[in-house]
């Protein structure tokens, strides 16, 4: 059972760390910048959940497997750019810059399944009376989920794509709340996987329909 959230943390970080180092890329950050957005990006949903659970240190400090992985994932990136897309970076061509959107959108999306799931798997490992405190653990999933990208967005100088388009934080606790029925009525390992695949599910076709929660257009 443990196999199955660790393979899932996995992925998750391999998905968070490409997203924020190509995020890095995006904002002309050099190789520093890369690996710690990249870094930032896969554990940091983590550490806000140990700290909101109290435990403390957090995990990753614990075990430095997940930042070790970030870190090469986000040198690989560096290098893969480098290498492919030296020529586009100067002036992207549309379909570049489509390519490059769709992988940081999908690797995103990928990340937030990953990490509501083990965020909730967590909770429950450390609070004694979750079955009365859905809240919480909806709460602790969608955190767990997000705070990497909130991290990513805010360091690289813009506000959280949470807050402003497509349907993020609403996708990951549509994914929380499922895992919680799923959970209880089916078993879990069916509400990890099914929970993980909602949630990128539902993130890819908000944006491939652009799908957005309504918002005031002042000033337009």
């Amino acid at each position: 059972m443990n196999d199955l959230i660790d393979v899932l943390d996995i992925i998750g970080v391999i998905a968070f760390a490409i997203s924020g180092a190509m995020t890095a890329i995006k904002k002309r950050m050099d190789l520093l910048g890369v690996c710690v957005l990249g870094i930032v990006t896969a554990v940091g949903g983590g550490i806000t959940r140990d700290v909101l659970l109290g435990n403390t240190p957090p995990s990753v400090f614990k075990n430095p497997r997940d930042v070790s992985i970030a870190a090469v994932v986000s040198c690989l990136v560096f290098i893969f750019m480098i290498m492919n897309a030296s020529e586009h970076t100067k002036n992207p061509s549309e379909k570049f810059v489509e390519i490059y959107e769709n992988i940081l959108m999908f690797s995103d999306a990928v990340g937030l399944g990953a990490f509501t799931v083990i965020g909730i798997d967590v909770a429950k490992k450390t609070v004694s009376d979750y079955n009365t405190n859905t809240f919480l653990l909806i709460f602790v999933g969608v955190i767990t989920g997000v705070g990497g990208g909130v991290l990513r967005d805010i360091m690289s100088g813009m506000i959280p794509y949470i807050f402003k388009k497509h349907i993020y934080a609403v996708a990951s606790a549509v994914g929380a709340g499922a895992y919680i029925v799923i959970d209880n009525y089916i078993g879990r390992n069916t509400a990890i996987v099914g929970c993980s695949v909602l949630v990128v599910v539902v993130r890819v076709l908000a944006a491939h329909f652009e799908w957005n929660l309504p918002k005031i257009k002042y000033g337009e």
